[in-house]
C-alpha cells in the first residue's frame, strides 16, 4: 500500500520588490481619489495567498472616506475635482474581487467558496472568471455597467484594476474591452507570462460607451517581504508556481516537490500527474523518483543516458500552469475514503492550493450536504488565514530585515536632526 507524502522542506522566501512596485504603492491613495470601482484580481488557485495585505490599508481608508454603504452614487472624473463630481447620491464606492483562471479549480468548490467569503467578508463582491470564457467576461461587464446605470446623473465611471503580479489583469481588461465595445477592438494592453511586465499605470481604457466606463491597468504588486518561517516559505513557493515571482529565484526541484505534494492532496487516488506516466502508475511520495520517471517518459536524457531531471522539472511546472491545471481541476467531489490495498486511506482533501482539511465522515458521505460541509471547512481555513495575517502584521511581515534596519537608521537620523535643531534653538535663545 502506498504511504502518504509528507510536507516537503521549503526554501526561505526571496525578496522581490522592484522600484515600480514601490512607486505604485505610494501612488495608490491618490489614484483611489479618482476611482469609483476597485477591481481586485486574485488567482483562483491561491484565493487567499494572492491577497496583498499591504494594499488593504489604502483601500479601507478610501472606503471609509467614501462611505462604502452607499451604492447609488456618481463617479469621479480624473479631470474634475473630487467634490464637483459627487452627484446627488454621494460618491460611488464598489470593490469587486475577481477570482481569475476559474477553470484551474474544481467547479464543486466555487459556490461553497463564494458563500464562505460572503460570511467572512459581507462587504466584498466575489466573481469567478476565466478570460477564455465569454460568459464569465459578459457577466463581469454587465456587473460594471449596472453599477454605472444606477447613477444616470454621472457622466462616466472609473475602474482601477489591482492585484499581485501575473494574476491576469491586462488580459482581463483586454477581454472586457472586447466585450463592451461594439465591432473589432485591437488589443489595447500588452500581456506576458512573466511577472512584472506592466510597470506603470496605463492610460484610460474604455470598457463601455453607453454608459461610459473607463479603466486603468496597474502594475502587479508583490509583498516587499513574504514572511519568516514555514508560512513565509510556503507563501513564496505558491506564488512562484503561478509565476507571480520570478522562477529564477527558486530551485526548480523545490517547486516540483511542493507541487507534487499539492496534487496528491487534491486527488490522492489519481493525481493529475499520473496522466503523464504509463498506465498503472501509482501516486509518488518522492519528488526525485517522480522526476526520474518523468524524464525517462519524456526521453529527456543527458550524455551517457543519465536522466535530465532539471529539464523534466521545468517541463512539469510549465505543464501544470497550462493543461495540467485543467486536469487537476477535474477531480470529482466524492472520492473513496478507505484503502483498497494500493492507495492509502483518504485523510486529507483540498481545493486550490489554499484550502486543505481533514476528511471526516460528513465531507465524503453521499447522504450529507456536501456543499455545506465544504463551505464550513473553507470558513475554517479563512479564519486561520485571517489569524495568520494578523500575526504577520504584528511581527512585521511585509518588511524585510534589511528594510527594518533602513527604517531604524532613518528614525535615528531624524531623532539626531531634531536634537541638533533643539540645541541650536536653545543656544540662539541665550
Amino acid at each position: 500500500m502506498m504511504s502518504v507524502m509528507s510536507f516537503p522542506a521549503l526554501p526561505s522566501p526571496p525578496s522581490w520588490f522592484p522600484g515600480h512596485m514601490n512607486r505604485f504603492t505610494k501612488q495608490l491613495p491618490a489614484l483611489l481619489s479618482r476611482t469609483d470601482v476597485v477591481l481586485e484580481l486574485r488567482d483562483s488557485r491561491l484565493p487567499l495567498t494572492s491577497i496583498n495585505n499591504n494594499l488593504e490599508g489604502a483601500i479601507n481608508k478610501w472606503r471609509a472616506e467614501r462611505g462604502h454603504h452607499s451604492t447609488h452614487v456618481a463617479p469621479i472624473s480624473p479631470t474634475t475635482s473630487r467634490n464637483s463630481s459627487l452627484g446627488y447620491g454621494g460618491p460611488i464606492c464598489e470593490r469587486i474581487v475577481v477570482l481569475n483562471k476559474r477553470d484551474f479549480v474544481p467547479e464543486w468548490g466555487v459556490e461553497p467558496f463564494k458563500r464562505a467569503m460572503k460570511t467572512k467578508f459581507p462587504d466584498q463582491t466575489v466573481h469567478f472568471a476565466s478570460c477564455n470564457k465569454p460568459r464569465d467576461i459578459r457577466s463581469l461587464s454587465e456587473m460594471l455597467i449596472n453599477i454605472a446605470k444606477r447613477n444616470p446623473h454621472a457622466t462616466e465611471m472609473n475602474v482601477l484594476v489591482i492585484g499581485m503580479p501575473n494574476v491576469g489583469k491586462s488580459t482581463l481588461l483586454n477581454s472586457l474591452r472586447n466585450m463592451g465595445i461594439p465591432g473589432r477592438t485591437p488589443k489595447a494592453l500588452q500581456t506576458s507570462a512573466q511577472p512584472g511586465h506592466t510597470r506603470a499605470i496605463s492610460t484610460r481604457l474604455k470598457l463601455s460607451e453607453d454608459p461610459l466606463v473607463y479603466s486603468y491597468d496597474s502594475p502587479g504588486v508583490m509583498l516587499p517581504f513574504l514572511g519568516r518561517g514555514d508560512r513565509g516559505a510556503e507563501r513564496g513557493v505558491k506564488l512562484a508556481l503561478i509565476a507571480g515571482i520570478k522562477e529564477s529565484l527558486y530551485d526548480i526541484e523545490a517547486l516540483v516537490a511542493y507541487l507534487l505534494y499539492r496534487l496528491n492532496v487534491l486527488n490522492p487516488i489519481s493525481p493529475a500527474y499520473l496522466t503523464l506516466l504509463p498506465p498503472g502508475s501509482r501516486p509518488f511520495t518522492d519528488a526525485e523518483d517522480f522526476l526520474e520517471q518523468l524524464a525517462m517518459r519524456l526521453n529527456m536524457l543527458l550524455r551517457g543516458g543519465e536522466k535530465d531531471t532539471v529539464r523534466a522539472a521545468k517541463w512539469f511546472v510549465e505543464w501544470w500552469r497550462n493543461e495540467g491545471g485543467l486536469v487537476s481541476a477535474s477531480v470529482p467531489e466524492k472520492l473513496p475514503t478507505g484503502s483498497d490495498g494500493f492507495h492509502a486511506p483518504l485523510l486529507r482533501r483540498g481545493w486550490g492550493f489554499d484550502f486543505e482539511w481533514t476528511v471526516d465522515a460528513s465531507i465524503n458521505s453521499t447522504g450529507g450536504d456536501f456543499e455545506t460541509t465544504v463551505q464550513m471547512k473553507m470558513e475554517e481555513c479563512i479564519d486561520e488565514s485571517i489569524r495568520a495575517a494578523s500575526e504577520d502584521e504584528r511581527s512585521g511581515v511585509g518588511i524585510s530585515t534589511t528594510q527594518e534596519r533602513k527604517r531604524s537608521w532613518q528614525e535615528k537620523q531624524s531623532m539626531r536632526a531634531a536634537k541638533s535643531k533643539a540645541k541650536f534653538a536653545a543656544r540662539k535663545a541665550v
